[in-house]
């Protein structure tokens, strides 16, 4: 069963459809959207090594404006829409602690959890909410959000081949691990935010 979703997913990969639903999915999840856009962009890079980078970058640019989404969300809409995808998250009670902090290390909560599987539209609605400064936000979430993709482009084109095996021979255990990844990251949030 999973050796055909495995094949199903990278010739899904390699469908001319496959590049707008990265950026989609990199767009909704930084603003509303629980999945991750690696679910994703690792089988298109395993299937088309080369344009791994492209990816990425396509990656960069749709998480950085569906962040801006994010931020408008926390900056005008909290009472409404941020409020309820907080309270969904279940991360209404830890506001207070995060409004403490947010001024001093606000940078910081950015670039971290950017980085982590921490579900980035909680730091784009939370920036938005604190009315971080905005052009700073942007740069943040560029480096950020960069630094996440083009690092796992880097490995996807590096090794490229060796994980392709790996995943033909592990595709449940990957499948696994991705689940494990967004589910702890939920769990990591609630702890660290």
């Amino acid at each position: 069963m999973f050796k055909r979703l495995y094949h199903w997913t990278l010739s899904l990969a390699e469908s001319p459809r496959a590049t707008w639903a990265l950026g989609a999915i990199a767009f909704a999840e930084s603003s509303f959207f629980p999945i991750p856009p690696d679910v994703i962009l690792v089988p298109m890079s395993l299937a088309r090594p080369k344009r791994a980078w492209f990816y990425a970058g396509l990656c960069t640019v749709c998480s950085v404006v569906g962040g801006i989404l994010g931020y408008a969300i926390g900056l005008l809409l909290f009472d409404t829409v941020g409020h309820w995808l907080i309270d969904l998250y279940g991360y209404a009670a830890r506001m207070d602690v995060v409004k403490e902090g947010y001024d001093k290390w606000g940078w910081a909560f950015i670039l971290v959890k950017g980085l982590t599987p921490i579900p980035f539209k909680l730091v784009t609605i939370v920036s938005g909410i604190m009315k971080y400064n905005f052009p700073l936000f942007v740069l943040l979430c560029c480096i950020t959000r960069g630094a996440r993709f083009f690092l796992l482009a880097g490995i996807l084109s590096r090794f490229g081949e060796p994980i392709k095996v790996l995943m033909e021979r592990h595709f449940a255990a990957f499948m696994i691990g991705i689940v494990l990844m967004i589910v702890g990251g939920f769990v990591l949030a609630k702890y660290m935010f």
